[in-house]
């Protein structure tokens, strides 16, 4: 890992760590978790105040075929559809210190699309 690398990871890890701080999930209002990975991306519904999640969707679970924001978008729809079926409506968005743009912002658009709200 070179230190331009380093950097980047030690200052995505300062964010969350300053945007956990502030921002915690209930059970009617959940925290949205998003973790990117340089294959998959993943999401869970977590409430922080009795350490459970509530829901989970990865684009692993998905279509095998999908690649890069397409397979955001189908996350994001899904994880949609699994929340409103477990009557949760609104959530907090987490991004966890990543830039909301690509593939965090199309799944952030994507569960919009499909009917969270945050």
């Amino acid at each position: 890992m070179t230190s331009l690398q380093k950097k980047k990871v030690i200052g995505r890890q300062r964010r969350r760590i300053r945007v956990r701080a502030k921002v915690m999930g209930t059970s009617a209002r959940p925290r949205m978790c998003v973790f990117r990975s340089l294959k998959h991306i993943y999401v869970q519904l977590i409430d922080d105040q009795k350490g459970r999640t509530l829901v989970s969707v990865s684009d692993e679970s998905l279509d095998k075929s999908l690649k890069g924001s397409k397979a955001a978008e189908a996350v994001g729809l899904s994880v949609s559809k699994k929340a409103l079926a477990n009557k949760i409506t609104q959530v907090v968005f987490d991004r966890s210190g990543y830039k909301y743009h690509g593939r965090v912002k199309a799944l952030a658009e994507a569960t919009r699309k499909g009917g969270l709200k945050f």
